[in-house]
């Protein structure tokens, strides 16, 4: 023993400071533990959240493969729990994503880590089940994020039936049946639900009502109506054939022959979406959303129109950081409405023919490969030739035949190979504009007619997986069951052993054939049948019926 030792006050200091290291050294360890989801495209892992503070040195670590964005919301984490009159420990925080080898982004774990770091700090009850979705402001409050309801979707199938998200986030969330809401503007009342004694009256925070930022669903244009269509009455019949089938279709024809017109008016005589699409589409444009707007059930569908200049990844897909979707998963369960076609990039064109087939897109990234949804219903619309006057009658054209077929050679044989329906259009007349007491036909009235054509193929297709004729596959094509005669047959047999169709071809005017029947109320497609869907696939024009 010293004396000397015993009694200095330093001395003292250092003894205590060296059994409080070995009290903390025998202290079991308490982790706080949440819950919350890492989005790849649509689908949605789960991620535990873990919190650890130990050390005496203050500090934040993040680990378990967060990108940059996840890195940078430390300090706004912090500021957030300071300004919610609960700070976070001046002692270090480790928190752990797990699964560690799981790519993680975004704002999206924001609440979890720190009801995690409460839950270590705090003895907050925060392993009660819920899955922590919202992103925080450096005030506290709680804010929406991009991609929610495809991040709910994802809790509820891995089996939790409770989360937590941002006042502003409710109504998106609450789009899923079967899972409880509960909605918050602002952490302090998240801690106090959850059993933490916040110091209220420590701090005043601005919470005042967030503005109106719900983005609407897409608009089903209702001041456009077939109606307003003078002439082109092929055209509009063609329309109404791909909407009663799904079909994708391509108008060719001079500059104000009604391309345009005729294709944005394609969504009104669509029916609306089922419950599994609806939420799908929904859940594509709240992932897509930049500025995080919470966005309403889209219920009709949506109508996509890129610019001709727009690159490969606006209309596919991608991105640097994250594989965004692009206006083809943006369309899915509508129209994909490509204007000017010839004149996008080759390889946009070409692009497009796996997800016409397949009906979804895989994008690959460096670390993992996205899926996104696409199934659209194409629609293209080119002029003949550069200048447009091709076959415009009186209007003398001024490319040469070279030029118009460097033109048309843009849409490649395996493009057009995929569409069922090629339609020339030729200018207006003036007997067409002057027509009276021949009122058009409106959209409404052609979309009963669609709906009951749908409802027969709904009929026919039950328990096969496939909604409309057009996503028929071969087994069903030639199913017994779906056999036509055989004198239709061999008019599609004798095309193809004359090479005049290829076999993607030979079926797909079996399905625009099967399209015509359920509009004519027939059981089976005729001869007659087969023959306006030859029609319709090589070419056909008003002027050539």
């Amino acid at each position: 023993m010293n004396p000397e030792y015993d009694n200095n006050p330093a001395s003292a200091t250092a003894d205590a400071v060296l059994d409080s290291m070995v009290l903390n050294v025998t202290e079991p360890a308490r982790i706080g533990r949440t819950y919350a989801m890492a989005l790849s495209g649509l689908h949605g892992e789960l991620v535990t959240v873990e919190a650890d503070i130990g050390g005496a040195l203050p500090g934040f670590t993040l680990v378990g493969l967060p990108d940059q964005s996840l890195n940078e919301a430390k300090d706004r984490i912090r500021a957030a729990a300071r300004n919610s009159g609960m700070p976070i420990t001046r002692r270090h925080l480790t928190v752990n994503l797990t699964p560690a080898g799981l790519h993680k982004s975004g704002p999206l774990f924001d609440l979890a880590i720190v009801m995690a770091a409460y839950g270590a700090e705090y003895r907050v009850n925060d392993e009660t089940g819920p899955v922590f979705l919202a992103a925080l402001g450096l005030d506290g409050t709680l804010q929406h994020v991009p991609g929610l309801l495809a991040a709910v979707l994802a809790a509820q199938k891995a089996g939790f039936d409770t989360v937590v998200v941002a006042e502003a986030s409710k109504k998106e969330a609450e789009l899923v049946s079967g899972v409880t809401v509960l909605s918050y503007r602002h952490l302090s009342a998240v801690l106090e639900d959850f059993g933490a004694a916040v110091r209220s009256e420590n701090f005043d925070v601005f919470t005042a009502s967030a503005p109106d930022a719900t983005m609407q669903e897409p608009d089903r244009q209702d001041e456009l109506d077939f109606a307003e269509v003078a002439g082109q009455h092929h055209a509009r019949w063609a329309l109404e054939v791909a909407a009663a089938g799904g079909h994708h279709l391509l108008f060719q024809g001079p500059p104000g022959s009604g391309k345009t017109m005729l294709a944005q008016r394609l969504p009104t005589i669509l029916p609306h979406l089922d419950e599994k699409v609806s939420l799908e589409t929904t859940a594509i444009h709240s992932l897509a959303s930049s500025q995080a707007k919470v966005i309403d059930s889209i219920t009709t569908p949506p109508f996509q129109a890129p610019h001709h200049t727009a690159s490969l990844a606006s209309v596919i897909g991608g991105g640097t950081r994250q594989a965004q979707p692009g206006a083809i998963s943006l369309a899915h369960g509508g129209v994909l409405f490509l204007d000017e076609a010839p004149e996008f990039d080759r390889r946009v064109l070409e692009a497009l023919r796996e997800p016409l087939e397949n009906r979804h897109i895989e994008l690959s990234r460096l670390r993992h490969n996205v899926i996104y949804p696409a199934s659209f219903q194409l629609l293209l619309a080119a002029n003949p030739c550069p200048c447009g006057w091709g076959y415009a009658g009186s209007r003398r054209c001024s490319c040469t035949s070279a030029v118009r077929r460097r033109y048309n050679a843009r849409l490649s044989g395996p493009l057009l190979d995929r569409i069922d329906i090629l339609v020339r259009l030729h200018p207006v007349t003036s007997r067409d504009l002057n027509r009276r007491g021949m009122q058009p036909e409106s959209s409404a009235t052609i979309r009963q007619r669609v709906l009951a054509a749908r409802a027969r193929q709904a009929e026919r297709l039950k328990g096969t997986g496939v909604r409309v004729n057009a996503e028929m596959n071969q087994r069903l094509l030639h199913h017994p069951s779906l056999s036509v005669s055989p004198s239709a047959r061999a008019i599609l047999d004798r095309s193809l052993d004359r090479g005049e169709i290829t076999a993607r071809g030979y079926s797909r005017i079996l399905k625009v054939a099967w399209t015509l029947a359920d509009l004519a109320e027939q059981t089976h497609p005729g001869v007659d049948e087969i023959d306006m869907a030859f029609h319709l696939k090589l070419w056909g024009s008003e002027h050539d019926r």
